[in-house]
């Protein structure tokens, strides 16, 4: 791509006129070889058979070039881009915070928000903040954070085991696609 200017404002896609002037290896509509030949020539068959001359390998010595209707081609290319997007599926990590000295009543709580997130196909990062003279007590806390894993149960694969963080015990779990 060394002899392509990209100028702002300009298209940088190698179509018709917007082609180097080189020797171009093309290829014709029905996908056979013309052979080697100048941009100019190559430019007056596209013109004859009514179709645009689009560069399909530009690193390629010599480019290739093929014979095409360029407006249909960038459709298709769009229609698949459009395709793939709809069919990804991001998935979210959220964060439920809990506390070693959590009553029973709010884990409950909680512990129906991760199952809801679960079910929605998100992951769910658990996560206990240990303030003050707490640290002391981290076995306390990874008690608390185990009984919310086994109680969410078969709905979740923990995919990161509770371990500290700085003065955070973390853990993450992952929805059980096999349930």
């Amino acid at each position: 791509m060394d002899c392509i200017k990209q100028n702002k404002g300009k298209s940088t896609e190698l179509v018709n006129e917007n082609i180097p002037n080189v020797n171009l290896l093309v290829i014709d509509d029905a996908g056979t070889k013309l052979g080697i030949i100048s941009r100019k020539e190559a430019l007056d068959i596209a013109e004859e058979k009514e179709l645009d001359l689009v560069v399909v390998s530009p690193e390629s010595k010599p480019m290739v070039a093929k014979l095409m209707d360029y407006s249909k081609y960038r459709y298709e290319q769009q229609r698949k881009l459009r395709e793939i997007k709809k069919n990804q599926q991001t998935v979210e990590l959220k964060e439920i915070r809990l506390s070693p000295t959590i009553d029973k009543h709010d884990l409950d709580t909680k512990l129906k928000h991760a199952i809801k997130f679960l079910d929605k196909g998100h992951k769910v990062k658990l996560s206990i903040r240990f303030f003050g003279r707490m640290i002391t007590h981290i076995d306390v806390g990874r008690g608390v954070m185990e009984k919310f894993i086994e109680n969410v149960g078969p709905k979740a694969n923990v995919e990161l085991r509770p371990k500290m963080d700085g003065r955070s015990l973390i853990a993450i779990l992952a929805p059980n696609t096999n349930i």
